[in-house]
């Protein structure tokens, strides 16, 4: 007897929802396609038939939970393409924080995992997901930093950027209200006004940045000789 496609489809989605859920929460070794199937109501023989193995279940969980992310926080953050590229840096690390700071999304808790406890099985599907947003970032810093960059300094200012944005939230995330050493690293409570800081500070940044490379490209054409002097 064939099983009605919406039936399938249902089996399908329960899997996906029970394993981000599992996977988020306990990571992809300390999961068991037993507990997946028990959360989903459904069993093994699914799991194989419609993603093939564990590995495979894990990144497509992890897909789901990201595109589910960008869903609900649009890397944008609701500001025109055609916008100046100081407001578009805005949208971007706005977005990124409060996409981070969810606490319903899955996505970033499933690569918290990953760097504690790697297993290689998110590189590929990562690297195709979250390249565009990366380049979409490098993009606006390169129209920041003027013509004649060196896209090193565009790549080392967008890392710049979003380590600003990762690195609290991953102490944020890893400490409990109230147990902060007064010497250890501060948590970011006010996400509006960290990402106002952010945004101020990396614009700052770049313009120095800029304001320098302009001025060793100035130095270099007055050492350089004129027109019919000797080399």
């Amino acid at each position: 007897m064939k099983i009605p496609r919406e039936d399938t489809a249902r089996t399908r989605g329960k899997l996906l929802a029970a394993a981000g859920e599992i996977f988020a929460e306990k990571g992809f070794r300390e999961t068991t396609i037993a507990e997946i199937c028990l959360k989903a109501g459904t069993n093994v023989a699914a799991v194989n038939y419609h993603f093939g193995s564990k590995e495979a279940l894990y990144s497509e969980a992890w897909r789901q939970a990201f595109a589910q992310s960008i869903e609900a926080h649009p890397p944008d953050g609701g500001v025109a393409v055609d916008a100046p590229p100081e407001e578009r840096l805005r949208g971007q690390v706005t977005a990124l924080l409060h996409r981070i700071t969810d606490p319903n999304n899955r996505e970033f808790r499933f690569m918290q995992r990953e760097f504690s406890n790697p297993t290689g099985l998110l590189e590929e599907v990562t690297r195709e997901e979250i390249r565009p947003l990366q380049q979409r970032t490098e993009q606006v810093v390169r129209e920041l930093l003027g013509p004649q960059i060196a896209e090193q300094v565009v790549k080392f200012c967008e890392v710049g950027i979003i380590s600003q944005c990762i690195n609290p939230i991953v102490i944020r995330s890893g400490r409990a209200p109230g147990k902060e050493s007064p010497e250890g690293p501060r948590r970011i409570d006010d996400i509006e006004a960290y990402a106002r800081h952010v945004l101020a500070f990396s614009l700052a940044g770049i313009a120095a940045v800029r304001a320098a490379a302009e001025a060793n490209r100035g130095r270099a054409k007055a050492k350089a000789p004129g027109k019919g002097s000797r080399p």
